[in-house]
C-alpha cells in the first residue's frame, strides 16, 4: 500500500479522537474561559477547568488543527468561529450537543453489533433501547432536549423559509420534544393552532416552555406514544427527525397511525435528510451512522420515503429542499 493511502487510513481510524475531543471540550466548558481577540494561556485554562495542563494543551493543539480554537503566541488559544459556537451563551450554542454525546458516546460501541445483526447497537450497550434509557435516567432528558435543539435548531428557519404553512389551520407536531419547532411555526403564522404530542416525561417540559413563550392558549399538549395512537383534529402532521429513529416496519406503524386520523385534504410533513446518490458526501450519510448505532433507525432516499408512504396510505407529493441539509417531504392521503 502506498504511503499516502496508509496515512489517510491512519487519520480516518484516529478520527474518533476528534469527536471525543470536541465532546470533552464542551463538557469542560473550555470555550467559556476565552474572550474572542484575547488569547488565553494554557496555564489559566487548565486552572479554570481543573485539568492537567500538558494534556489540555495537547487536546487544544489537536482540535486547533481542525479549526476549533487557534493557537497563538506561547501556548495561548483564541477563538475561531467553531470554538466560539461551543460557548454556553453563544446564540444557538452547540455546547449542549457535545455534553449530550459526552454521556451517550459509548453507544458507538454498538456499531459493530448493528452491522452484524441489523439491530440497534444501543440495546447491546445500554441494555435497553436508547429512548428507554434516556427516559429512565431523568437527568438525561433535559440534556437530550438541549442537544437536539443544538443539532437541529438551525434547520427551523430554513424550513420556514422554504415551506409554506399558510393553508394549514391546525398543525400537530408528532414527537415534538421541547416544543421549540412548533413554537417557531406558530410565531411565524399567527392564524395557526398547534398540537404537540410526545411521551409524558417529555410533554411536561414542552408544556412549560410553550406557556413561557405565550403560546399556551394556541397550542395543546397531548401525552402518548405514536406507536399506540395519534391525536386527531389537525389537518397537517409534522414529524421532524422522527422517522429516521426507526426501522421501516416501525416507521410504517407510525405513519399508518397518522393516516387513521388525517383528513382527506390533509398532509403529512417529514423534515428529514434526503440521502443523495452513491459516493456523494452528505451530512445525511454521516448521521445515518448515528442512527444505525444508537436508535437503530436510518436516513433514507427520496425513493425510500415514497415506499414508506405507499405502505402506510399516503403518496409522495413533493420534496422541498431547504438551505440546510434537510428537506420537507410531503405526503398526501391516498
Amino acid at each position: 500500500m502506498a504511503l499516502a493511502e496508509t496515512e489517510q487510513l491512519t487519520r480516518m481510524i484516529a478520527s474518533a479522537a476528534l469527536s471525543r475531543a470536541i465532546c470533552t471540550i464542551g463538557e469542560l466548558g473550555v470555550s467559556d474561559h476565552i474572550k474572542a481577540g484575547s488569547p488565553q494561556s494554557i496555564q489559566t485554562l487548565a486552572r479554570l477547568t481543573g485539568t492537567h495542563e500538558r494534556s489540555l494543551y495537547r487536546l487544544l493543539r489537536f482540535t486547533a488543527s481542525y479549526g476549533v480554537f487557534r493557537e497563538s503566541g506561547d501556548r495561548e488559544f483564541d477563538h475561531t468561529v467553531l470554538s466560539a459556537a461551543l460557548c454556553t451563551e453563544a446564540v444557538g450554542s452547540f455546547r449542549p450537543a457535545t455534553r449530550m454525546f459526552h454521556r451517550m458516546f459509548k453507544g458507538w460501541d454498538g456499531l459493530d453489533h448493528s452491522v452484524r445483526t441489523g439491530e440497534a447497537g444501543a440495546v447491546q450497550v445500554f441494555g435497553e433501547p436508547m429512548f428507554d434509557y434516556i427516559g429512565r435516567n431523568p437527568e438525561l432528558g433535559p440534556l437530550f432536549d438541549a442537544g437536539m435543539t443544538a443539532f437541529h435548531g438551525h434547520e427551523t428557519q430554513a424550513m420556514l423559509d422554504a415551506y409554506d404553512f399558510s393553508e394549514i389551520r391546525t398543525l400537530a407536531d408528532i414527537g415534538g420534544g421541547n416544543g421549540l419547532l412548533l413554537a417557531a411555526v406558530l410565531q411565524r403564522y399567527p392564524q395557526l393552532r398547534g398540537v404537540l404530542f410526545d411521551l409524558g416525561h417529555v410533554a411536561g417540559r414542552a408544556r412549560a416552555g410553550l406557556a413561557d413563550l405565550g403560546l399556551g392558549q394556541r397550542c395543546s399538549v397531548v401525552e402518548g406514544s405514536f406507536f399506540a395512537a395519534i391525536p386527531a383534529g389537525a389537518d397537517a402532521y409534522l414529524l421532524r427527525h422522527i422517522i429516521h429513529d426507526w426501522t421501516d416496519e416501525q416507521s410504517i406503524q407510525i405513519l399508518s397511525n397518522c393516516r387513521k386520523v388525517i383528513p382527506a385534504h390533509g398532509r403529512i410533513l417529514l423534515v428529514e435528510f434526503s440521502v443523495p446518490a452513491a459516493n456523494q458526501a452528505s451530512l445525511g450519510k454521516d448521521v445515518d451512522m448515528m442512527m444505525l448505532a444508537f436508535p437503530g433507525g436510518m436516513e433514507r432516499t427520496e425513493a425510500e420515503y415514497a415506499a414508506l408512504f405507499e405502505q402506510s396510505g399516503f403518496r409522495l407529493a413533493t420534496v422541498t429542499p431547504t438551505k440546510s441539509a434537510v428537506s420537507v417531504v410531503e405526503g398526501r392521503p391516498v
